[in-house]
């Protein structure tokens, strides 16, 4: 495949965990993408088990972006993770505002407010010692008031000093290209590179989109649901979909793709090997 590609993963929460990524990331190391990503763990000590995977990640040898979220957090506690990041060699971030705790609207909880606050904060205490990527959402965020809003807020990140940004997970090809034809109407030109999510479970997929708003075209859904416990078929449709979705990036001019790989290699290497061979 020759555009460049990523894989993200979440850090585990057991030894069994712990070693199945392994595996997984030797598996997909590979495939030689550009970099890696850890995901914000869950829970009350997510940062902590981010650090300890991006570290062991970094022994390997491999290029790796911790999940960087700030809701919630002081300068003095980001300040002091940046600077053990940038001592233990990690020169890139993936920057975040992070979710919000249920039923704390209109609260306040740390000094960022916004992922573009800490974008900018990165950039005045370290200049440029790190890559910056941020999220972006071709379907809009939930939470914001109107398409226009969200997208003034990707712009603000990007001014800020964002190197390059990373989608949402997505099913709709013309959405992402809107949305990025719009961000460069406003001003916009790092790259932004589509996030694609394999399909392998419905249940978990149909959970995770409603939490995030992306979007499962009543189409997808509705053949998903119909395979029932039907695991091979649900897989086999859910690789010619998001196949032929990122075929359809990369004819249409993606810089890259970034694939959600839920610590799982083996759907992720099937639509790489797919795209490689032009199958997809």
């Amino acid at each position: 495949m020759s555009l460049p590609f990523s894989f993200e993963f979440f850090p585990p929460n057991t030894p069994v965990g712990a070693e199945k990524l392994r595996e997984t990331r030797a598996t997909l190391q590979r495939l030689s993408p550009e970099f890696f990503s850890v995901t914000y763990g869950a829970g009350g000590a997510g940062q902590a088990k981010t650090f300890d995977t991006v570290l062991e990640m970094r022994g390997e040898g491999l290029s790796v972006a911790p999940h960087l979220s700030c809701i919630g957090a002081s300068a003095e506690s980001i300040d002091a993770l940046l600077a053990r990041y940038r001592d233990a060699g990690i020169d890139r971030l993936v920057a975040l505002r992070g979710d919000l705790p249920s039923g704390s609207a209109g609260r306040h909880h740390g000094e960022f407010r916004y992922a573009s606050d800490l974008v900018r904060f990165v950039r005045e205490r370290y200049g440029d010692a790190f890559f910056i990527e941020v999220a972006a959402y071709p379907e809009m965020h939930p939470q914001a008031a109107s398409p226009a809003a969200d997208l003034e807020a990707f712009v603000t990140k990007v001014r800020a000093g964002a190197d390059s940004a990373i989608t949402q997970y997505f099913f709709n090809a013309d959405a992402y290209f809107r949305f990025r034809d719009e961000a460069t109407a406003a001003g916009v030109t790092i790259p932004i590179v589509p996030g694609v999510m394999p399909i392998t479970n419905f249940k978990q997929l149909a959970r995770f989109s409603d939490a995030c708003g992306a979007e499962i075209p009543r189409w997808i859904r509705a053949r998903l649901a119909g395979y029932g416990d039907d695991a091979a078929s649900l897989q086999a449709f859910g690789h010619e979909v998001v196949a032929r979705l990122c075929e359809q990036l990369a004819a249409g001019g993606a810089p890259g793709l970034h694939f959600y790989t839920l610590n799982q290699p083996g759907p992720t290497m099937a639509l790489c090997d797919a795209l490689a061979s032009g199958s997809a």
